[in-house]
């Protein structure tokens, strides 16, 4: 992943210095920092005072901050992570890539806000303590562990950015680098809308495209990969052909080999489609079902059933070992 270039400096008597975030992966750059700010012996951090700062300018673009209570946009988010691990952020606070935090160009430091991932609705409370991404096709950098959070760990993936006012407990808890609970999954409807924003933006080129309408799991834990689960008129890539094995045949000596035992039928429990083969290797493991390749991703099937009887009876299975949005289908 290429990592932006240092840009021009701030203005004449800015308050800040250059040292921002800008970059995927794991990796930032250039953006601006201030002198650290007094911190408390429980969390080392604190919410006061809150810095707005001066306009700065990157490379060719030229950067605002503003105290907006009302935010409210969407774009998209990338992360980054161990590369500035006990670095000063923008706000003098130090970066621990595993804590819940973010860097966003403009809102005040701190600021607390909602990531809403526009894939599968999930929504965690952030708290904004560092300046980036330093590029205008990206909306904000989660660090690691936020990105973790939210299911986020490839790329960039479209989302919403909503300010907030946490309770205090909240505040404290994220002070302390640590997660809160997760939001209520954001309704279908509300995610159509904010899925045709974001079409309607420039797709970073680390992105692969705009938030699917595909119906997609938003009951993952945190961190967990997310998957895709194929409801109807949602559209997959056909699955690689597999070769044929070669039948086994016994060796001299030896009682004969027992033949395959090919399973046959037109029913199937559709388990998941995931963007990573581990994951679907772990998933098909747990439900005694097979992965194959379709497209860019790794689909978990069970099956195939003689009946839509014994296909219930294995989506059952399926359901209880947490694949909620399991379903049975039927080839034609």
């Amino acid at each position: 992943m290429k990592s932006i270039v240092r840009g021009g400096g701030l203005m004449a008597g800015a308050a800040l210095m250059l040292s921002g975030c800008g970059s995927l992966g794991g990796a930032r750059d250039s953006g601006p920092t201030t002198k650290p700010v007094p911190a408390t012996a429980e969390t080392g951090v604190v919410d006061v005072p809150v810095t707005i700062g001066d306009p700065y300018k990157i490379a060719d673009a030229t950067y605002t901050p503003t105290d907006v209570a009302d935010y409210d946009e969407v774009g998209y988010a990338g992360w980054y992570g161990d590369d500035l691990a006990g670095k000063p952020t923008a706000n003098g606070e130090t970066f621990d890539p595993a804590g819940i935090s973010a860097a966003h160009k403009t809102l005040p430091l701190p600021s607390y806000v909602e990531v809403t991932a526009l894939d599968t609705g999930r929504t965690i409370l952030v708290r904004v303590n560092d300046r980036g991404p330093m590029v205008t096709d990206r909306l904000i950098d989660l660090s690691r562990g936020a990105a973790e959070q939210l299911g986020v760990v490839d790329g960039v993936t479209a989302v919403r950015v909503r300010r907030t006012n946490p309770p205090a407990a909240e505040r404290a808890q994220l002070r302390a680098g640590k997660p809160v609970r997760e939001r209520i999954a954001t309704p279908q409807s509300l995610l159509a809308i904010l899925r045709a924003k974001a079409k309607e933006l420039p797709v970073p080129k680390t992105a692969s495209a705009p938030a699917s309408p595909a119906i997609v799991s938003a009951t993952g834990k945190p961190g967990e990969d997310r998957f895709i689960v194929e409801g109807p008129g949602t559209k997959m890539p056909a699955p690689k052909a597999e070769p044929a094995k070669p039948a086994q045949t016994a060796k001299p000596g030896t009682a004969a080999a027992k033949p395959a035992v090919t399973a046959t039928g037109n029913y199937f429990v559709q388990v998941g489609a995931f963007s990573t083969e581990s994951r679907a290797n772990t998933a098909a493991k747990s439900v005694s079902g097979h992965v194959t390749k379709a497209g860019n991703l790794w689909r978990v099937r069970m099956g195939p059933f003689a009946s839509d009887a014994e296909a219930r009876g294995a989506l059952g299975t399926a359901k209880a070992k947490g694949f909620g949005d399991a379903m049975v289908r039927r080839s034609r």
